[in-house]
């Protein structure tokens, strides 16, 4: 077996990561795969460390953390990737608040079968987004393997790095009514292209855009419902302004896989690309980490199957 890189953020899950390094030791240990381990000291770490740990010849990169520290790792790897090639070899050991990208995937949640099916060499390719967007001032480019949020689902992520004393949903619940009190809902103008080659647009005051290469976000909100991962396509979701009572009754759906297909303020469609303008900055977040809090436009399209990852 060749060295698997190990890059471990010790924050993640409120902590969580720190407490089950020595457990992913010993599975590593225990299924005779032999690892090098590396934790990351501050946010955007883990981007570098994958990248360099690409450049230094490490065949399989394995993120141990949550959405987050999967992001980094997939976003360093893609960095230390030609254009046009496959991103390869990413390994998952969840250890995060939601874990959604872990839980599509299929990695286990099990830290000696994840590190069987490294030994096994058990893969599968998923899709990526790639998003640039413009803050005023400069151009920030960045890949999502889970999903993308603009307007008040960012702003959930926001508010949720605020709360220090809750753990897993309860963070993302708090934040949500948190966020009614923070978030103006400006004027969007969404144009997409859909996996035909037709083109949409929707230009009207709104609550959220979010687009989503798995259907799941926040450990339990199914904003893009029915996007699967490995289709070509990412999925699109946006809803219209709401008073606060409307997004209160939006919530309880927003939990419920399909929940919110029977909401008229809420539209579906799925996308190759798509261009967002705002009238005024709102916060982005790619896979739950915040892109910018000041976007003002964006662009983004999927690049289909384009990573490998181990499950």
């Amino acid at each position: 077996m060749e060295t698997v890189k190990v890059i471990l953020n010790p924050y993640a899950g409120r902590g969580r990561g720190g407490q089950v390094a020595g457990a992913i030791e010993a599975a590593f240990r225990r299924g005779n795969v032999p690892f090098e381990m590396a934790e990351t000291s501050a946010p955007g770490e883990a981007v570098s460390l994958a990248r360099q740990a690409r450049l230094d010849g490490y065949g399989i990169v394995a993120a141990a953390g949550g959405d987050g520290t999967i992001h980094e790792v997939v976003n360093g790897l893609a960095l230390a990737t030609g254009e046009g090639e496959t991103v390869q070899g990413l390994a998952v050991m969840a250890a995060g608040s939601g874990n959604d990208f872990a839980d599509v995937v299929g990695a286990a949640r099990d830290y000696d079968a994840g590190v069987q099916a490294i030994r096994e060499g058990n893969t599968r390719y998923v899709d990526l987004g790639l998003v640039e967007a413009f803050d005023g001032v400069d151009t920030l480019r960045r890949y999502f393997d889970n999903n993308l949020g603009v307007g008040f689902e960012a702003q959930v992520t926001v508010e949720s790095r605020k709360i220090k004393r809750l753990r897993g949903f309860a963070i993302y619940l708090w934040a949500t009514l948190r966020a009614l009190r923070a978030y103006d809902q400006p004027h969007f103008e969404v144009g997409w292209t859909d996996g035909d080659g037709n083109s949409f647009e929707a230009a009207k005051p709104m609550l959220l855009v979010s687009v989503g290469n798995t259907h799941r976000t926040g450990g339990a909100f199914y904003l893009t419902p029915d996007a699967v991962m490995d289709d070509g396509l990412l999925d699109l979701a946006y809803a219209d302004a709401l008073s606060q009572i409307g997004i209160l009754n939006l919530l309880p759906r927003a939990m419920t896989r399909g929940g919110l297909h029977s909401q008229k303020a809420v539209k579906f469609s799925r996308l190759r690309s798509a261009c967002i303008a705002i009238r005024q900055p709102v916060p982005v977040h790619t896979d739950g980490e915040i892109l910018s809090q000041g976007i003002e436009k964006l662009t983004i399209e999927v690049q289909p199957g384009r990573l490998q990852v181990i499950v």
